[in-house]
């Protein structure tokens, strides 16, 4: 399986971007996907997640409210609209697909996804 991630760059405050991340090489529609991300110094921190077929979400405090998981089963594509953005969400944001299909379980745990996408760095300047 092979994730690649687009759409990063630079933005103000305020400003918006979105990420998208292509999955390849095996199956994508019975699967969650997440995204992720990481500062410099600190360690991958959960953003959202969006369940396989029901699409249902889930965010991270941080970013509720702000940022909109969606994804295309069709074109194997999940997206990360990225709103108000603040300095704090400078980071590389990575997309991951989970370990287990069909498995909702504690989807912020970074160790329940196995395939991961190179990353693209998003950095707000205030």
């Amino acid at each position: 399986v092979q994730l690649q991630a687009s759409g990063g760059g630079l933005v103000q405050a305020g400003g918006s971007l979105r990420l998208s991340c292509v999955a390849s090489g095996g199956t994508f529609s019975t699967y969650v996907m997440g995204w992720f991300r990481q500062a410099p110094g600190k360690e991958r921190e959960f953003v959202a997640a969006i369940t396989w077929s029901t699409y249902s979400t889930y965010y991270s405090d941080s970013v509720k409210g702000r940022f909109t998981i969606s994804r295309d089963n069709a074109k194997n594509t999940v997206h990360l609209q990225m709103n108000s953005l603040k300095p704090e969400d400078t980071a590389v944001y990575y997309c991951a697909r989970r370990r287990r299909p069909r498995d909702w379980r504690t989807p912020e745990v970074v160790d329940e996804y196995n395939y991961w996408g190179q990353g693209t760095l998003v950095t707000v300047s205030s």
